[in-house]
């Protein structure tokens, strides 16, 4: 490889690892105070590319070229600071008291929402920008061609990273910034207005986003999807960097900055995956990042005043009384609706998966979807490779499964917090990676086809009962797991690890299990699933799908055993019914998000159970 070559690559590498680093310290910014995981801050990213197409030309008409372009710049970022000010007041502030979780789950409303806002507004089409005036053309080092604007976006990075230096260290607010991150508690106790504080932090940390989406126009036009696109990077590096470590995600971006401008032409085949491998060995030897600090045990996990207790006399004739109504749906319903139904049964199930590690367990999971896309393509290359019947093949489903839940576990459950569930996204990602680029065995983006139920399960009323039966039947399962010492054992560990230890429980095998317990589980959701649909593709295994469990879970309550069945049911329903109503039913469908966790923060079971325990302890004498 010729060495002019390697440093113009080098230096495409670096300009990279500045906007990477501008968009991950915002991030580390507003989770090392508010400890806010903020799932809208690749929206902030798009935002400020977007206002930037917008300002740049009106500016650069009325002030000229540099001034112009650069106060269009820096305009669009303070613009996309306000939008973040709006939404720590009007959002964030009503949720401060909710779990960390259903502030991830109100922050993902805000992108299903801004998503659709950028379409009504500036349409669908990519739009381009204008190059930078005065620094369009480009420079010679060592006989090769190299961008001036990419030189100037070198300097940039190590310039804000100064800037933030200062901040922090020469101002006071920098100061209380900097305790927060320490101790917010200590500094609320000292008398510190935290409202104010985490609203400027919020406006520092969508500043930086939006001044990297709008220094970024010049080099890629704007699009609906620069969202989605950037923030698994931006996570990627706030979490190898250390969360909360400015510095850390310096180094981080810089890491992976270069990791992908020289893995595409050294590891062609595994550029996709090469970030979350990184940050799984990062994570592996140093479960809290680069530069970053442990995490103090809370002790405290989902535990709520309330134990969880098996179902009371009402509770199961209500069981019983869903049982027959979903016995008897056939009867009121068409083919569209069983198809539903089923659906609602796959997604129940993977829900009460996940929240059996998450709610029981204590162990928060970014990448349950792995489970589940494992045990559909377990099923499905069983099918397709090997010849086998369904019947063999939902059996296959599970132990796929549960084979990537042993091997991933091992290494989750040494981690904690949102180390851990970072662990479970780089595993799900390393997975999704591999159904996605491995065309000869699973298809590739195109997946496989043709996977159909035997002759005998084919018509939808059977299939429909076939759900019924192995869904029912898993959740019946992990139910009782919940009420054996196993399931006692988890909670113990999950509120009070420290003393579960010491009274000499082995609490990460145990953990180890459960965890490989719900990922079996979610593959016999995903086994089910691919029969229902007659095909599979990486989609089963994306971020968006792991998002749609934690949705779930989040919405019927994560304190409750009901709550997750609930959410199983409730969010394919809108899904359905919403999405047919109109083009922007991401909007519609965030703005719901967001109603339920405001009105609901601890999920719509874990608001009606509250209820009811108020008005007992009311009637009691």
């Amino acid at each position: 490889m010729d060495l002019s070559f390697v440093v113009v690559q080098f230096l495409t590498g670096l300009a990279s690892a500045s906007n990477l680093f501008l968009i991950a310290c915002g991030l580390t910014i507003i989770f090392g105070v508010t400890r806010i995981v903020n799932f809208a801050h690749g929206s902030f990213y798009m935002l400020g590319a977007y206002m930037a197409y917008t300002l740049v030309g009106p500016l650069m008409s009325a002030l000229g070229g540099v001034v112009g372009f650069w106060g269009a710049v820096l305009l669009a970022a303070c613009a996309v600071g306000l939008v973040g000010v709006a939404m720590e007041v009007l959002l964030l502030r009503r949720i401060y008291r909710a779990h960390e979780l259903f502030q991830l789950l109100a922050t993902f409303g805000v992108v299903l929402v801004m998503q659709d806002l950028v379409v009504v507004i500036w349409g669908p089409e990519e739009l381009l920008g204008p190059r930078a005036p005065g620094i369009s053309g480009s420079i010679e080092i060592m006989g090769q061609r190299f961008p001036e604007y990419e030189a100037v976006m070198i300097l940039a990075g190590p310039a804000v990273l100064g800037l933030l230096w200062l901040l922090f260290h020469r101002t006071r607010w920098g100061t209380l910034v900097r305790a927060a991150t320490q101790d917010r508690e200590m500094v609320g106790a000292l008398g510190v207005n935290q409202g104010l504080l985490f609203t400027g932090v919020l406006f520092l940390g969508a500043f930086l986003a939006g001044l990297a989406g709008a220094l970024q126009l010049p080099r890629e036009p704007a699009n609906p999807f620069m969202d989605f696109n950037i923030i698994a990077e931006a996570f990627v590096v706030t979490v190898i960097g250390g969360m909360g470590n400015v510095l850390g995600a310096f180094l981080a971006a810089f890491i992976i900055a270069e990791l992908q401008a020289f893995g595409i032409l050294i590891f062609p085949k595994i550029t996709l995956v090469l970030i979350f491998l990184v940050m799984a060995v990062v994570l592996v030897i140093r479960p809290w990042g680069l530069l970053g600090k442990p995490e103090a045990p809370s002790g405290h996990g989902f535990a709520t005043d309330r134990p969880l207790r098996p179902l009371s006399g009402k509770g199961q004739l209500a069981i019983a009384l869903l049982l027959a109504g979903l016995l008897a749906l056939p009867l009121v319903v068409d083919d569209y609706g069983l198809n539903l139904a089923i659906e609602v049964l796959v997604f129940a199930l993977f829900a009460f998966s996940l929240n059996f590690i998450m709610g029981n367990g204590g162990m928060v999971s970014f990448g349950h979807a792995a489970y589940f896309g494992l045990g559909a393509y377990g099923a499905a290359l069983t099918v397709k490779h090997l010849g086998a019947p369904m019947e063999l093949a939902i059996l296959a489903a599970p132990v796929a499964a549960a084979a990537g839940g042993l091997l991933f576990g091992w290494f989750v459950v040494r981690l904690s917090g949102v180390y851990l569930a970072m662990l479970t996204l780089a595993f799900a990602q390393i997975v999704w990676s591999i159904a996605f680029q491995w065309w000869e065995v699973t298809g590739g983006d195109n997946g496989l086809i043709g996977i159909w139920p035997s002759s005998w399960a084919s018509g939808r009323l059977v299939y429909y009962y076939l759900t019924l039966i192995i869904c029912g039947a898993a959740i019946a399962v992990l139910w009782r797991a919940v009420f054996a010492p196993f399931g006692y054992t988890l909670r113990a560990g999950r509120d009070s690890p420290l003393r579960t230890d010491a009274i000499g429980i082995d609490l990460r095998r145990h953990q180890w299990l459960g965890f490989a317990f719900a990922g079996t589980a979610a593959g016999i959701a995903g086994g089910v699933f691919v029969f229902s649909k007659g095909n599979v593709d990486p989609g089963v295994l994306s971020i968006p799908t792991s998002v749609d469990g934690l949705v779930m879970v989040l919405l019927g309550g994560i304190q409750t055993l009901t709550g997750p069945l609930l959410g199983g049911a409730v969010f394919p329903l809108l899904e359905a019914y919403v999405m047919p109503l109109t083009d922007y039913w991401r909007a519609i469908l965030g703005g719901v998000i967001i109603a339920l966790v405001l009105a609901f923060p601890t999920g719509i079971v874990g608001f009606f159970d509250n209820r009811a325990h108020v008005a007992s302890e009311a009637r009691e004498p």
